[in-house]
């Protein structure tokens, strides 16, 4: 029996820790502790699902058997509980970005290698099946060579105002939207960044007191020279239709792909609500036979992986076919998403095309 917790039981936290509840059915694994520094959300969580409660990480791997745990605190705070995690021997799932230096990526990446550790970071963009295929499609040359690409991913205002308004000031549209894609494009294309070019303003959020960026645009060469505008944003308005507005495009030599991931075909609206699209593609809630709430999607899929390579690796697989077979996102990818998008803040703040 492989036993899992959860840094961090926020927006995002949550969903992982239904997930990794939803996934003791199917696997020997068991969810025993939370630890997050807001009592009130801890103590729901944990008598929801009834298990321990800490608001120190240290305490909780002090006092609990862990063999893995998800971090999903804020984007600025994942370098310490991964460094921790991984000197004590822990599996550690990290939601992105990795870390908001390339420093700190590569001071977790150094802890989990030296302490023979699986480091998976998640990026929940390549389990879209929309996104696979594209990806295969690319792979396989189907379009030829690519030439550029365009990206563009962007959130309402309520994200960085409401949801996370009390460290949206320490993050960005690229670090809390933009690396998604940048991880995407680089799995797609299997090559690394090589520059980036970026302008952003900030006018409506710094409005609002908040002083980060609402919108930036980058363009990134890869190593191929291919070359792909990234543009993102958080400031959409609250009547926009979904909370993510998100899509990318490929132009090659021979022919051109597609993938709009917010507009799937399914839209409506009510006398008593505006329009509305759904992403049931990343989270859909139904009931099993026996009228347990469950969920699927990429969203969760993304999580039950990073569970299936730990049962892998503990039942005597190796890191190697891990790393040559799977999906997932690891460490040195998160490296390399984390590469791109310093450069891009560091475009920003000198106005010149920077260097990976």
């Amino acid at each position: 029996m492989l036993n899992l917790a959860v840094i961090g039981a926020g927006r995002y936290g949550t969903n992982i820790i239904r997930a990794f509840k939803q996934v003791e059915s199917e696997l020997e694994v068991k969810l025993v502790s939370i630890c997050d520094i807001n009592e009130k959300v801890l103590k729901s969580q944990c008598e929801k699902y009834n298990v321990q409660g800490y608001v120190d990480y240290r305490e909780m791997f002090e006092r609990e058997k862990i063999d893995a745990v998800a971090v999903a605190t804020p984007d600025p705070f994942h370098k310490d509980p991964c460094i921790c995690a991984a000197n004590l021997g822990k599996h550690i799932l990290v939601e992105k970005p990795m870390d908001i230096t390339v420093e700190g990526c590569l001071e977790i990446i150094e802890a989990s290698k030296k302490n023979n550790v699986l480091l998976q970071v998640d990026f929940h963009k390549r389990y879209d099946p929309y996104h696979q295929q594209l990806c295969r499609d690319v792979r396989d040359g189907k379009f030829g060579e690519i030439e550029y690409g365009y990206v563009h991913m962007e959130d309402r205002i309520e994200v960085p105002s409401e949801w996370f308004r009390d460290w949206s000031y320490l993050s960005s549209p690229v670090w809390f939207l933009g690396v998604h894609f940048i991880d995407l494009v680089r799995w797609c294309i299997r090559k690394n960044g090589r520059c980036a070019y970026a302008t952003g303003n900030k006018i409506k959020l710094k409005g609002m007191g908040i002083d980060t960026y609402d919108s930036i645009s980058a363009k990134v060469v890869f190593d191929n020279g291919v070359s792909v505008s990234f543009d993102s944003c958080w400031i959409l308005p609250r009547s926009f239709e979904a909370i993510v507005n998100q899509s990318i495009r490929f132009v090659g030599t021979e022919g051109i792909i597609e993938c709009d991931t917010q507009d799937r075909g399914t839209r409506l609206c009510s006398n008593k609500n505006s329009m509305e699209t759904y992403n049931l593609g990343f989270i859909l809630e139904s009931k099993d036979r026996a009228g347990n709430t469950v969920y699927k999607g990429y969203g969760i899929e993304s999580i039950n992986d990073f569970v299936y390579n730990i049962t892998y690796l503990e039942n005597g697989g190796s890191f190697e076919n891990l790393k040559k077979y799977a999906i997932s996102a690891f460490g040195e990818d998160g490296l390399e998403s984390t590469k791109i998008a310093v450069a891009i803040h560091k475009s920003l703040e000198t106005g010149q095309i920077v260097y990976v």
